[in-house]
């Protein structure tokens, strides 16, 4: 039970850290438009994702769709609702990136013609992700330790079978402290992925010695 909740926890976390890392990259561009309405509202977004307990939002995820007739598995759920408050974080991240890249580049790009979203993509986003991405492998490695609160809306993940391991057996000490070595190996895995991942993606970093 322990292994599949293991398993449970690194889909979630697989997949909130992708799309998370969209909407975050997404609210990072909003941020810094020049239309008012859409920096207001990705300002609000990070603001009140980042300023209340991941616990009420998942909640309030859980409870207002079933409260509007969306009826979703337990695990959707939980995929969306780490992936809202993931993408709040990481949209901070992304935009420090953002603001990290020299002007003269935005500048030569927009004498060349490129429209803004030509300039994200051919010229901004990888040395933007490239600055900041110890910061992000944390944020996500972070997103998977979270996944543990999900276990309140039943979701048989890792804390969530741990849970019902210890009701059964009454060894709360054996299962928790042999979660909280999984949840090490895990962490450890992870920063492994990310660490390879850098390798292939970032080709100066490589040279360098210093994927991470």
């Amino acid at each position: 039970m322990l292994l599949d909740g293991a398993l449970v926890t690194l889909q979630l976390a697989a997949a909130a850290t992708l799309l998370g890392f969209v909407i975050g990259t997404l609210c990072a561009i909003g941020r810094n438009s020049s239309v008012r309405w859409l920096s207001a509202l990705c300002a609000g977004y990070v603001e009140g994702i980042r300023n209340t307990p991941f616990l009420v939002q998942i909640f309030l995820v859980f409870f207002g769709l079933s409260s509007i007739g969306i009826t979703m598995s337990a695990f959707s759920v939980a995929i969306i609702a780490l992936t809202i408050n993931v993408g709040a974080y990481t949209g901070e991240i992304m935009r420090a990136g953002f603001n990290s890249v020299h002007a003269g580049q935005w500048e030569a790009a927009e004498c060349l013609g490129l429209s803004r979203a030509q300039v994200y993509w051919h010229v901004v986003l990888r040395p933007a992700v490239e600055r900041v991405y110890p910061s992000l492998t944390s944020q996500f490695i972070l997103l998977m330790l979270a996944s543990s609160i999900t276990s309140q809306i039943s979701v048989a993940e890792l804390t969530g079978n741990a849970n019902y391991i210890q009701g059964v057996s009454f060894r709360p000490m054996e299962t928790y402290i042999t979660i909280g070595f999984m949840y090490f190996g895990l962490a450890l895995v992870m920063r492994l992925g990310f660490w390879l991942l850098g390798l292939v993606i970032f080709p100066r970093r490589r040279r360098l010695g210093t994927p991470l």
